[in-house]
């Protein structure tokens, strides 16, 4: 059944279609205002049949995206990566290694929380923005932007559809 979905699965451009894309692009851009740290959205619509067979889960794929947007590549380990896979209905937070012990995998899940309920009333933008506001209040409070900081914007804020 899991391989149907992925199969079948619609276009992520559906429900992110450009203006949404530069909206979340905005809200990511407002909220690393706030802080030292790096948010990465991305959204994949379906994996590949022969990932779904062999067992590839979201997580797995988040790490590889992870990787891949070199979300790790940040001066102080503080990069973010929010992802979506639309075909599992999963939403995955992957954070680098300078949030060990100080964002707690329950504050995390409580984003996706937020996310998910969001999207379950059908409001994917609505949802992804909330979800960077709240990881953006997350960084901050770790990761706060002073007065003299530069904002150097290590990775682009641009959401990625794959």
């Amino acid at each position: 059944m899991r391989v149907l979905k992925h199969l079948f699965a619609p276009s992520a451009r559906r429900l992110f279609p450009e203006a949404r894309l530069q909206r979340i692009t905005a809200a990511i851009a407002a909220g690393e205002l706030r802080h030292r740290g790096e948010i990465c959205f991305a959204v994949e619509a379906a994996l590949p049949a022969s990932a779904v067979l062999a067992g590839r889960q979201a997580r797995d794929r988040a790490g590889e995206i992870f990787s891949q947007l070199r979300v790790w590549d940040t001066e102080a380990n503080n990069g973010v990566l929010l992802y979506l896979l639309l075909a599992d209905h999963r939403i995955e937070i992957i954070a680098d290694r300078g949030f060990r012990d100080r964002v707690s995998a329950e504050q995390w899940r409580g984003v996706c929380k937020l996310i998910e309920e969001r999207l379950r009333s059908g409001e994917p933008e609505a949802a992804v923005v909330g979800g960077i506001e709240a990881m953006s209040a997350l960084v901050a409070e770790h990761f706060p932007r002073g007065t003299d900081d530069v904002d150097d914007n290590e990775l682009p804020n641009a959401p990625h559809v794959f």
